[in-house]
């Protein structure tokens, strides 16, 4: 059997899938036209972030399994996936913590200016910093925006910051950290968000200009979750006019963010290419998990992660 696999997989990944004796066509981009040109009689597919429509979920005579690496589907339309014999999965295990640790990272360099300050100092500019302080963390309120389990382990690393934890989840009624509030009392009074909600038809660009002006002038807002969470014009028009202290955004509605984006030309937002998951560790996490959920479906047992059903 035949199963597509990015160049870019991790060894571990490739060579689960070669040790249990499956043909492994490289696609040396994630696009799926390139996928459709390489293996449009594969068996399987272990599927990036890059968009996967119905239109070339049907061309694949063969496919059974489309093995996402990683935690989002918002990719590929898996009711439609599931209505056509093919399972869609995800790898929860994998990288909550790393992405967790990403988030808090990206938080602490957000409050103490750390990268802006330090490309400063590399032009010789050693004055900036006495114009541009940060701010504590300790006792200040972070707003985790879905309880999941990278929301959970965020709030757990903030907690141990001394900060204290805001969480809104509709489907999550007790939490042993923090308090759960509603959405708008967390977005009033939070002086940092950071969002790890699903995209569903409620969440995409549910975070937008409304949602922007309850903030406080102080706050900021953090999104290593997906692009779409977020109202990008709203938000660049509120970094713009100092609405909100600033942003932190590894995801973004185009990626990777092109060059003429207006992200570019603040200095109030915190820029990074998708990298929330981005260590070895995980990224041989998420290659083995998503291997082996080819792997069992291929062999024909059902799989662990699948986030639809097969008629």
């Amino acid at each position: 059997m035949k199963v597509v696999v990015p160049k870019a997989l991790s060894k571990a990944g490739k060579n689960y899938l070669s040790e249990h004796d499956f043909e492994l066509i490289e696609a040396p981009d994630d696009k799926q036209e390139t996928i459709l040109k390489v293996g449009k009689d594969a068996d399987g597919i272990v599927l990036m972030t890059d968009p996967f429509d119905n239109q070339t979920l049907t061309k694949f005579t063969n496919l059974k399994i489309i093995a996402r690496h990683g935690v989002g589907f918002d990719n590929v339309d898996e009711k439609f996936a599931g209505e056509h014999g093919v399972y869609v999965t995800i790898t929860p295990m994998a990288n909550a913590s790393t992405v967790a640790e990403t988030t808090i990272a990206e938080i602490l360099d957000l409050s103490k200016n750390l990268t802006k300050i330090s490309d400063e100092m590399r032009q010789g500019n050693f004055a900036y910093k006495l114009d541009h302080m940060g701010f504590d963390l300790s006792h200040k309120k972070i707003g985790v925006m879905g309880y999941g389990r990278i929301g959970r382990q965020v709030a757990e690393k903030a907690n141990a910051l001394g900060m204290d934890v805001l969480i809104f989840d509709p489907f999550v009624k007790e939490t042993k950290i923090g308090k759960l509030v509603d959405r708008d009392t967390l977005i009033s009074q939070s002086d940092v968000i950071t969002l790890h909600l699903a995209v569903t038809d409620q969440t995409i660009h549910g975070f937008g200009k409304r949602e922007l002006e309850m903030m406080k002038k102080s706050a900021s807002l953090i999104n290593l979750g997906r692009g779409a969470l977020v109202d990008e014009q709203a938000l660049i028009d509120a970094l713009k006019t100092k609405q909100i202290n600033g942003a932190a955004l590894d995801v973004f509605d185009e990626e990777p963010l092109p060059l003429t984006s207006e992200f570019y030309k603040l200095d109030n937002v915190l820029l990074t290419p998708h990298i929330a998951s981005n260590t070895k560790e995980c990224m041989e996490r998420m290659a083995v998990d998503s291997a082996s959920e080819v792997v069992r479906v291929l062999s024909g047992e059902k799989p662990k992660w699948a986030v639809n059903k097969i008629k």
